[in-house]
């Protein structure tokens, strides 16, 4: 957000205590606007992400434990980082690499950096 950028996380909606909207759930992903123009009440707490945001018009209240987080990215330009499946996380521990999906520009997507 210091950079002009939008915030975007990318979360595996099938973790353990990950309440977010089904509807927009797209396998087995979701990936959710964190700006603070977009949600109320954010929280970035060690132990859950939280806030209140509009999906289709609706107020919905949003709860994504830290483990669940896949990674965070801008919107404008795909930079950001992945996170490595943990033990205990919501992932299936395969191997792919989560990518932010393709808008109608051409972006670059993300990179795991080692």
């Amino acid at each position: 957000m210091d950079s002009g950028l939008t915030p975007y996380l990318l979360v595996d909606a099938t973790g353990k205590g990950v309440v977010v909207p089904e509807r927009h759930i797209k396998d087995g992903r979701i990936v959710l606007n964190i700006n603070p123009g977009a949600v109320k009440d954010l929280q970035l707490g060690n132990e859950l992400i939280s806030f209140s945001a509009r999906f289709d018009g609706a107020p919905r209240a949003v709860r994504i434990p830290p483990q669940a987080v896949l990674g965070i990215y801008a919107k404008e330009d795909g930079r950001g980082m992945l996170f490595p499946d943990e033990p205990g996380g919501g992932s299936d521990g395969s191997v792919d690499e989560p990518t932010p999906p393709k808008s109608s520009h051409d972006r670059p997507g993300l990179k795991l950096v080692k």
